[in-house]
C-alpha cells in the first residue's frame, strides 16, 4: 500500500517546487487560523508565519479559478489562483454551436455565470429566454442559457459574473444582481471568458499543471446529429497533444465512469490518472458513505476497472470522531485499501461555517462550530485520511497548509 500511495503521489507532483513566483496568500488564511480553538494544530499553523516564502503546491487545487471572489472559469480568476500557488488549475469542459471547447462549469449555465441576459441578441439564442417570477401563482424566475446556443466567438464577447441568481427577481436586472453577501462583486467588472486552448496556453505558460473536467452534456448526443461523446472526450486529450502538453501535467476528469473507461481505453497515457468523481450521494437512491453495500460500483471493482484516483466531496470522507474530533469516514477507507488515490472537493466554497457549513460539512456539522474548521478538515484530510489534493475556491488556504505541512 505504502508504495502504491507514493506511487500516486508521484503522479500528483511531488518532488521539484512548481515553476513560478512566490505565492501570495493575503490574510485570509491567517484569518482562519486565528478562528482555530486553542490547540496543537492552531500551535503549528500559527508557527507557521507571515514572512516566510511561500511556493506553489499540487496540493491546492484551483477549484474554477478562484470564485470565492472572482468570477468563475475566467482568466482573471485563474490568474488569483496562480498566484495564490495553485499548483493545478482547472477547467470545465463544455462544447459550442460549433463544436469547440470552452470552460465553462456547466453546458447549460451562462444565465447564472455571465452577462447573456442582459444581452438581447445573444438572449434571444437561449434554450429558454427569461421568465420573471410571479408572486400569484408562485412560479419562479428561470432561463436557460447554453454553450451549445452560441457559435465561440459569441460566447467569447460574454462577460463573466459572479455564479448566482435570484428565482424571486421580475426583472433581468434582479435577477442576475444576486451575488450571495459572503461573496463579493468588487473583482466581477471584466470576467475574461476562455477557450478550452485558451486555458492551456495560459496554465502551459504558468508553469502549472492541468485539470480538465468533461461536463455532462445538457443536449441530446449524438449533437447534431454526428457528435458523440466518444469525440467529445477525444477532442478533450487531442488538444493537449496540439498544445504539446505531456499527460503527466494532465488529470481529466468526469462524474461519468464511461469517460473514464474511454480514455483508459483509447488513450492510456491520459486515461490513467484520470479522476472519477462522484457524485453518487445525489445520484444514487439510497447512497450512504459509512455503508459499503450502497456503493456500486465498490471500491475494489473500481481499482479492477483502472481507476487510479476517486474525488468524492468533502463530507463523505470524514464523520465526527470522540470528543468533538473528525476521523476518516468508511468510504475512505475503503477507498485506501482498494489502493486507490483520493482528491477532495471543494474547500472554501459554503459561506460562513458558524451553524454546520451546508453541504460541504454535513456529515461532520456536530462538531463544526465556525470558520477555524476549515483548517481543522484539512488537517484530518491530509493527516489522517491521506488525499492527493484539495479543490479549493480560495487556493491561498490549500497553498498555505500544503507549505506548513510539507505536502506536496
Amino acid at each position: 500500500m505504502r508504495a502504491m500511495m507514493l506511487g500516486l503521489g508521484l503522479l500528483l507532483g511531488a518532488g521539484p517546487a512548481l515553476a513560478g513566483e512566490a505565492a501570495q496568500l493575503g490574510p485570509r488564511p491567517f484569518y482562519l487560523v486565528d478562528q482555530l480553538k486553542p490547540g496543537p494544530l492552531k500551535d503549528r499553523l500559527a508557527a507557521c508565519g507571515v514572512d516566510r516564502t511561500y511556493t506553489p503546491r499540487t496540493f491546492s487545487i484551483s477549484h474554477r479559478g478562484a470564485p470565492l471572489m472572482f468570477p468563475e472559469h475566467t482568466r482573471e480568476g485563474l490568474l488569483a489562483a496562480y498566484r495564490m500557488g495553485a499548483g493545478i488549475i482547472e477547467c470545465d469542459v463544455a462544447f459550442t454551436r460549433d463544436r469547440q471547447l470552452v470552460c465553462r462549469h456547466s453546458q447549460c449555465d451562462l444565465h447564472t455565470t455571465t452577462d447573456i441576459l442582459a444581452r438581447p441578441d445573444l438572449a434571444a439564442k437561449c434554450t429558454q429566454g427569461f421568465t420573471p417570477a410571479d408572486p400569484a401563482t408562485g412560479r419562479k424566475a428561470s432561463a436557460k442559457c447554453c454553450t451549445s446556443d452560441l457559435t465561440l466567438d459569441e460566447f467569447k464577447s460574454l462577460n463573466g459574473k459572479m455564479d448566482a441568481s435570484d428565482p424571486d427577481a421580475t426583472t433581468v436586472a434582479a435577477y442576475m444582481n444576486a451575488t450571495p453577501r459572503w461573496r463579493t462583486d468588487l473583482y466581477a467588472g471584466s470576467g475574461t471568458l476562455m477557450s478550452h486552448r485558451e486555458y492551456i496556453a495560459l496554465v502551459k505558460g504558468m508553469g502549472r499543471k492541468f485539470t480538465p473536467e468533461l461536463k455532462a452534456p445538457q443536449v441530446p448526443m449524438p449533437f447534431q446529429g454526428t457528435y458523440t461523446q466518444d469525440m467529445y472526450a477525444q477532442q478533450l486529450i487531442d488538444e493537449y497533444r496540439q498544445a504539446g502538453v505531456p499527460a503527466s501535467d494532465v488529470y481529466p476528469q468526469s462524474f461519468q465512469l464511461r469517460d473514464i473507461l474511454y480514455w483508459l481505453e483509447k488513450d492510456p497515457e491520459f486515461g490513467r490518472q484520470a479522476v472519477f468523481l462522484d457524485d453518487r450521494d445525489e445520484t444514487a437512491k439510497g447512497f450512504d458513505p459509512e455503508k459499503p453495500a450502497t456503493w456500486q460500483p465498490g471500491m475494489a471493482e473500481l481499482a479492477r476497472k483502472g481507476v487510479k484516483i476517486l474525488a468524492p466531496p468533502l463530507w463523505m470522507l470524514v464523520r465526527p470522531g470522540p470528543d468533538g474530533t473528525i476521523e476518516p469516514s468508511t468510504y475512505a477507507r475503503e477507498a485506501k485499501a482498494a489502493g486507490l488515490g483520493l482528491i477532495a472537493w471543494s474547500l472554501e466554497r459554503s459561506g460562513p461555517l458558524k451553524g454546520g457549513g451546508g453541504y460541504y460539512y454535513q456529515s461532520i456539522k456536530p462538531v463544526v462550530t465556525g470558520d477555524g474548521d476549515i483548517l481543522r478538515l484539512l488537517d484530518v484530510l491530509h493527516g489522517q485520511v491521506g488525499v492527493l489534493g484539495v479543490f479549493s475556491d480560495w487556493p491561498a488556504t490549500t497553498t498555505f497548509y500544503a507549505n506548513c505541512v510539507g505536502a506536496p
